[in-house]
Parts: C-alpha cells; sequence; structure tokens
C-alpha cells in the first residue's frame, strides 16, 4: 500500500501564502500596532484601516500560523502578539527584525517571481534589470534609503554578532577590524561585551556617516572608529582580527579570493597569529541540510548573477591557498557560522 503524501510537496509549492501573510502584516505594522494591548477583529480592522472582508480571516490566519494569540471565539475575541512577534515584529522592541521583513517584501519577493529566468540566464534579476545600476550602485547613492537597507540588515545580523562576542576567544587580541562594518553594530557589540579591545568599521563614505551617529550614540566613540574603505581598491586597516559579516557570500570567486588574500598578507593587514573570520549562512559541506544557505545562494543569483554561497571546506580551501593554518567553525544563531581562519 502506498503511504507516501504529497502534503509536503503541497506545503513548500504553497509557502508563498504563509509568507505574503506575515510580510502583508509587517507591512501594515499589525504586531506594532498590538504592542501590548488586545484588540477585536473590528478595532484591529479601524486601526489599520482595512476592509470589513478582511475580518476575520487574515487575523485567524495569523493566529493559525502562531503570529497572534487569541482569546475567545467570534466576533468579541481578542487578538494579541504572541511572545515571538512582541520581541522580533514590534517596532519598539530592541530587537525588532521587522525592516528586514519590510525590504523583503518590497524588493526580493518580486524579484524571485523571475527565479526561473535566473536559473536559464544566469542573470541577476533585481533593478539592474530596469535601471542598469546594481543594487549596491542603488542603495549607496541614496542617503535614507541606505540606511533603511543597513538597519534592516543589521537586524537580521544582531543574534549573530552577539553570539561571536561571546563564543570567540578576543581576549589575547587587542584591535579589531570589521570589513563592510554598515552601522558598526559588529563592532559596537564587541567591544561592549570586551572592554580591552579597539574596534575599527569600515565602509564606502557614505555609510560610515550612518556608524559614525550610531557609534556616538552608543558611547562607545573612544574605542570604536570608523574608516572610509573601497575595499577591493585600498588595502585593509592593520589589526589582530579581521571581521566579515555577511560580505564574501556578495561576490564572484575572484573577488572572494582577493578579500580572503587582503585579509591574509596582500597589505600586510593581518599579523602572524592573527584571525580571519567570516560571518556566513555556512552551507553544509555535504550540501544536503542548510536549506536556507543554499536559497541564501539562489538570492545571490538573483541579486548579483555570478555571486554565491558556500561551505566551510569551500571557505578553508581558500584561505589555504593564501597561507593560513588552522581552521574551525564556530556555530552561531539560526543557521549562521564563523568560520575562521588563523595566520
Amino acid at each position: 500500500m502506498n503511504t507516501l503524501s504529497p502534503a509536503r510537496i503541497m506545503e513548500v509549492g504553497m509557502a508563498f501564502w504563509p509568507a505574503k501573510v506575515l510580510l502583508s502584516a509587517v507591512e501594515l505594522e499589525l504586531f506594532t500596532e498590538l504592542g501590548a494591548n488586545t484588540m477585536t477583529g473590528r478595532e484591529l480592522q479601524g486601526v489599520l484601516r482595512l476592509h470589513p472582508r478582511a475580518n476575520p480571516d487574515f487575523f485567524d490566519t495569523l493566529v493559525a500560523l502562531h503570529f497572534l494569540d487569541r482569546d475567545g471565539d467570534g466576533p468579541g475575541a481578542r487578538y494579541r502578539n504572541t511572545e515571538e512577534t512582541a520581541l522580533f515584529l514590534d517596532r519598539r522592541s530592541p530587537q525588532f527584525i521587522g525592516d528586514f521583513l519590510e525590504m523583503a517584501n518590497a524588493r526580493l519577493y518580486r524579484f524571485w517571481d523571475d527565479l526561473t529566468e535566473a536559473l536559464r540566464t544566469g542573470r541577476p534579476q533585481n533593478e539592474i534589470k530596469h535601471t542598469g545600476k546594481s543594487v549596491f550602485a542603488e542603495l549607496y547613492s541614496e542617503p535614507e534609503r541606505l540606511e533603511q537597507f543597513m538597519g534592516a540588515m543589521s537586524g537580521i545580523s544582531a543574534a549573530n554578532f552577539q553570539a561571536l562576542a561571546d563564543k570567540f576567544d578576543f581576549s589575547r587580541y587587542h584591535t579589531v577590524c570589521d570589513v563592510g562594518g554598515a552601522t558598526g553594530l559588529l563592532s559596537m557589540l564587541v567591544a561592549r561585551k570586551h572592554p580591552h579591545l579597539h574596534c575599527i568599521s569600515t565602509d564606502l563614505p557614505a555609510a560610515t556617516l550612518i556608524a559614525d551617529r550610531q557609534i556616538a550614540a552608543t558611547g562607545l566613540a573612544d574605542r570604536i572608529s570608523t574608516q572610509s574603505l573601497d575595499f577591493f581598491a585600498e588595502p585593509l586597516p592593520k589589526a589582530d582580527v579581521i571581521t566579515m559579516g555577511m560580505i564574501l557570500h556578495d561576490w564572484n570567486l575572484e573577488k572572494k579570493m582577493h578579500l580572503v588574500r587582503a585579509a591574509y598578507d596582500a597589505y600586510d593587514a593581518l599579523p602572524p597569529g592573527g584571525a580571519f573570520v567570516v560571518i556566513e549562512n555556512l552551507i553544509d559541506d555535504a550540501r544536503r541540510e542548510n536549506a536556507f544557505g543554499l536559497m541564501m545562494s539562489l538570492n545571490m543569483l538573483i541579486e548579483f548573477g555570478d555571486a554565491f554561497d558556500f561551505t566551510a571546506a569551500d571557505l578553508f580551501g581558500w584561505c589555504r591557498e593564501v597561507g593560513f593554518s588552522r581552521t574551525e567553525v564556530i556555530p552561531l544563531a539560526g543557521s549562521a557560522s564563523a568560520g575562521v581562519a588563523y595566520k
């Protein structure tokens, strides 16, 4: 007797349904409007300015997906945030990640509609199709949009950067250089955890202006400096530890190797005994388990064409090629890890 079921196939094939329900809820700021309060469906409908047809289907779908809790049944039932949505999707929470989901909804959702074309052509499917400009050229030309993007990336990276600060042994080092540091978040979390360290956050000039402001607001400007840097054209600053958080996956193999060499010895950046720390959604070496990392690599195809994610074995092969010796993987949050190579 055939015991197989198409249920999992249907669940994945229709996964855009729950994804869009959640993304629309974030776009409407439903979780922020609820906050710590409870509301009836009628009250939520009014606050969010929705058509009556949305009530109760939209809210009850969020209950069934475990993104809302509901007390009672019928028109008088009251909806409230779950612990999870209160922590991560209420804009008032310091752990808010909604900026990234808003970006995914506004950009990635429609670009992924062209995945088949990307698979057939190998060409990116983002803004460059319409404007001729790469996503980074678009972002860095518009300061307000750049800050929104950097905020979104910081929101989803914070747990990984904090895990690195907690798990990596910084005790024998004195200086850290974060390459592509964006808002300076990695430097801020590491410096706060390890008061003996001085950190340098590097990025292009438009980003370092934002980082300077955010670092000053934390009161850490005496131990964190910023440096404007084009890491493909200029030498990396000297430091005991060089970090790259979600940077290498944005580039093709030639540019990946340029950055790995730059960290090792191309410009004498890293001293003997120094560490090169790469934070990524490292794909498992067998390429069977880390579905998120593999889909992130497909996202790099959609965004850049020839960019890709990689396994720890790939990374450490590149590192050994340029001269690094000992390597290790440090699990961080979720599917992310830190690949560490020591000089």
